[in-house]
């Protein structure tokens, strides 16, 4: 053969060859790519009509109007429309979020400055609508655009045609109204409760000054600077709380008439739809004990006690009251005080009518209702616990109907009739599906099919594993395996868990393995666990509260289950295994590693808690009692006593701004650890908080990766 023609047809071979080889991910693509470059293609903003003959969506260049069922789009309003009439130096670089009023008028905000829109005679109109003050948070917008309540620093205020009425006043920074309160436990999102006819104004007010100052240093100047936080701590003294009524027309505030301890929990604010009565959850601080209370909106005097839940561990409220549409007496509550989250049918006058949802699953949330037709739409785990469903069930007969039909998590928007869902949904195969489910036909309509952004990737297998706890309770995890899996080979493997309440990480849902920093590491020569156990979320009261007291014990003993079957393995190397995990999941990686020392080669913990004395009063004292109470639970759990135990490789991390778990975890876990001589490893994170977002993330998990490639990673041993 010519060795000229030779050589070109080998050069073409190994284009072709390189061209057909499926990538890796970069470390910026498995941290972050799902939010950028790897997005899937989605329907952002969706909206249904008021009418529900359509919906809107935001698209990069404005946005865009599709009919429904004739699936005709038009452009309801662009950017370069916009920008036509904003003022000199005003011009919008994106297209900003519009509250649409109707298809002819609509609002926005940029920068606290409030725009109206409407359109007349087939063109747009702009014009200002109200100027808020610089500084102003936490913005409600009523009676589409003619009223506005919004906090600014510790108080609250009221404007209506740039006239601003002062609703709290202040003068200690530590008495905060309008914002939410007990470190957003219960449910609790915000602190402003607007009436349904806007006559009232409902808010939180917190009383701190009796909570002791906690320092959180900014190192982003020199020298240093100190900013006092308020920081309640298990078994110490907590906030105290009110919930005040603003009426709208008088300009005057009435506390309602709330008895009982100053540092009990005030949760699940909600309003009669006739705007005469408000309802609060009043849950002790041992928080067994729930009274749901009727207050007289205009006088602020207690009515009655609806209902009381009692638990011998602790009572969760999460949500509010909801009524039953054209009733302003029926309404929905949602509770675990069967075992798992249902919906129970209430009557303000005949009290509990009947439990509408029954069995061993959760009611995930309520989507809204079908007034003509009698029926409350809600996500479910009843098919799975890794899935979530929609169904419909009519109050009235109690029949009851799966909406959704393909496995997987789904999410659903509803029409204001009832009689349309949105349902965004995917599973271990479908990246993203929008479909349209006509609620009586069941008919459904696919608008929107995303494809798999991910298909050009050397992407690793990953399999469901099913184990046991040790009272024989079902626990689900997934493995994924490296790339090239060869049998006979020997792995090192990692176990990712977090194992905290309100959490699960095993879901039937995209990417299948639910992280790609998992398949990162697995296209690198690493085995991946990862296992939901006891505690975690989505399972019912029993499973997550089995930890109750014992934060740490139980979970150890699941995930050990976990490792137990890795060791199993014949492709697994014992000898170098890896943990990590963050917050809950930091604490449960540093107990795992002191309190069963050996089992890890290596882990990594970021923002962990080790002492749960020095964490926050309202999740602490749910899961442990307070540190009086269970003085055993508090020191089996505390870590700090425990630095000597430690064998392998540790590295701690902590954000230097963390409010949540604070820094002095890790701080004083060095201490005790300098003075027993033991040697670990240390990485902090200036400026941040909690976690580490955004572009520093990579940062963060390639310091984790080398961590575990520094003390893990080998090449593989044939057996």
């Amino acid at each position: 053969m010519n060795p000229k023609r030779f050589i070109l047809l080998s050069l073409i071979g190994s284009s072709c060859l390189l061209f057909s080889q499926k990538k890796n991910f970069t470390m910026a693509e498995a941290v972050n790519g799902l939010r950028t470059n790897l997005a899937r293609k989605t329907i952002s903003n969706f909206s249904w009509d008021k009418d529900s003959k359509g919906y809107t969506q935001i698209v990069k260049g404005g946005y865009l109007h599709t009919d429904y069922p004739s699936m005709k789009t038009d452009t309801l309003v662009s950017l370069y429309q916009l920008n036509q009439y904003m003022p000199a130096g005003k011009k919008l670089s994106y297209m900003p979020y519009l509250t649409f009023v109707n298809l002819e008028k609509a609002y926005y905000n940029d920068e606290n400055h409030y725009y109206i829109l409407e359109k007349k005679g087939g063109r747009w109109t702009l014009k200002t609508l109200e100027n808020l003050p610089k500084g102003a948070e936490n913005i409600n917008v009523l009676n589409d655009g003619g009223l506005f309540v919004y906090t600014i620093k510790n108080n609250l205020y009221l404007q209506k045609n740039s006239i601003v009425d002062t609703i709290s006043n202040e003068k200690d920074e530590n008495i905060i109204s309008g914002q939410f309160v007990h470190r957003n436990e219960f449910g609790v999102t915000k602190g402003i409760f607007p009436a349904p006819d806007n006559s009232k104004i409902a808010f939180y007010r917190k009383d701190q000054t009796m909570v002791k100052d906690y320092p959180i240093i900014d190192w982003s100047v020199v020298p240093a600077e100190n900013h006092n936080i308020k920081y309640p701590m298990a078994g110490k003294t907590s906030e105290q709380v009110k919930l005040g009524v603003y009426d709208v027309k008088s300009h005057s505030v009435k506390f309602l008439d709330i008895v009982g301890p100053k540092d009990q929990y005030l949760t699940a604010v909600s309003w009669s739809p006739d705007s005469k009565w408000i309802f609060v959850g009043i849950l002790n601080r041992d928080q067994n004990h729930l009274m749901m209370n009727q207050y007289d909106a205009a006088t602020g005097l207690f009515v009655k006690t609806l209902f009381e839940e009692k638990n011998p561990k602790y009572v969760e409220p999460q949500y509010p009251m909801v009524f039953l549409p054209n009733s302003n007496t029926e309404y929905i509550w949602q509770s675990q005080r069967t075992g798992y989250n249902h919906l129970f049918l209430y009557d303000l006058k005949k009290g509990f009518i009947k439990q509408l949802t029954k069995g061993d699953w959760l009611v995930n949330s309520i989507l809204g209702f079908n007034a003509k037709d009698n029926e409350i739409y809600y996500e479910s785990s009843e098919a799975s616990p890794l899935e979530k469903q929609l169904y419909k069930i009519n109050w009235k007969s109690g029949k009851k109907t799966r909406l959704s039909q393909i496995h997987g998590t789904h999410y659903g928007i509803l029409n204001s009739q009832g009689t349309l869902v949105a349902d965004y949904y995917s599973n271990d195969t479908i990246p993203r599906n929008i479909d349209i489910i006509d609620t009586r036909s069941l008919q459904t309509k696919n608008i929107l099919t995303a494809e798999n952004t991910l298909k050009g990737f050397d992407r690793p297998q990953v399999k469901l594993v099913n184990l046991k706890a040790d009272d024989g309770t079902p626990l689900y995890g997934k493995i994924i395996l490296p790339t090239n899996f060869d049998p006979n080979k020997k792995y090192p493997a990692i176990v990712y868990l977090y194992n905290g309440p309100h959490v699960q990480l095993i879901t039937d849902s995209f990417p299948v393995s639910g992280n790609l920093w998992y398949e990162y590491m697995a296209q690198h020569g690493y085995v991946v666990f990862t296992m939901d156990g006891r505690g975690s979320s989505n399972r019912g009261f029993k499973f997550e509260s089995a930890t109750f007291r014992q934060l740490g014990t139980k979970e150890m003993d699941d995930q050990l289950k976990g490792v137990a079957y890795l060791k199993s393995l014949p492709y697994v190397d014992s000898d170098r295994l890896g943990v990590h995990g963050w917050s809950f999941g930091g604490f449960m990686t540093t107990s795992l590693m002191l309190r069963h020392p050996g089992v890890f080669k290596a882990a990594v913990a970021g923002g962990p808690v080790m002492d749960w004395k020095m964490y926050e009063v309202m999740y602490t004292e749910r899961y442990m009692d307070t540190p009086q109470d269970n003085p055993e639970g508090y020191e089996t759990a505390n870590l700090l006593a425990k630095t000597k135990n430690l064998k392998g490789k540790l590295l701690l991390i902590h954000g230097t701004q963390d409010a949540t778990v604070v820094w002095q975890h890790t701080i004083d876990f060095i201490r005790n650890a300098v003075s027993n001589g033991v040697q670990l490893d240390y990485f902090v994170y200036p400026g941040y908080e909690h976690n580490v977002i955004g572009k520093d993330r990579v940062h963060l998990m390639q310091e984790v990766t080398d961590y575990f490639d520094e003390n893990l990673k080998n090449s593989p041993t044939t057996k």
